[in-house]
Parts: C-alpha cells; structure tokens; sequence
C-alpha cells in the first residue's frame, strides 16, 4: 500500500496525475484515498509544506484528513486553489 501511495505522490509530482483526477478516486481502502491531504498537495509541483497546511487551514481541513475523508465542498476548494 505505501508503495502504491508514493506511485500516486510520484505521479503527481511530475504531472502525469492531475489533482482532479486524483481527488475524484473516493474509495477509502485504495491507496489514493488513504493518503493524506497535505502529502498529497505537497507532492504538486511548486507546493511546499507551509504553503499545503495554510491553504488546508483556510479551507478548514484537518492536517490528518485522508483524501476517502474529504467532502464535496472541500474538494471543490482544493480544486480552486490548485486548478
């Protein structure tokens, strides 16, 4: 499962995955829906830790919400910010 998350962190980070795609995968027991929200923004090309945890903070996501976790309103916000 961990290697699979990297895969998915991995693919972000060079763009072959955008995050639309990425935040549509809802199934919590899939390695995208367990990975964590801020390791999933931090792995988007020009997103660093400080930067992932205030957008999340401004939106109102808790640092240890899983992407399974996140609600439409949320996601739509990420979306957003991130295009």
């Amino acid at each position: 499962m961990r290697m699979e998350m990297n895969e998915v962190r991995a693919r972000l980070a060079d763009s072959s995955l955008s995050l639309a795609d990425t935040l549509l995968s809802t199934d919590p027991d899939s390695a995208t829906g367990r990975l964590y929200v801020v390791k999933l923004l931090e792995s988007l090309p020009g997103v660093g830790k400080v930067q992932a945890r205030r957008v999340m903070s401004d939106i109102g996501i808790a640092e240890k919400y899983r992407v399974a976790e996140l609600g439409t309103d949320h996601r739509a916000a990420l979306l957003k910010v991130f295009g």
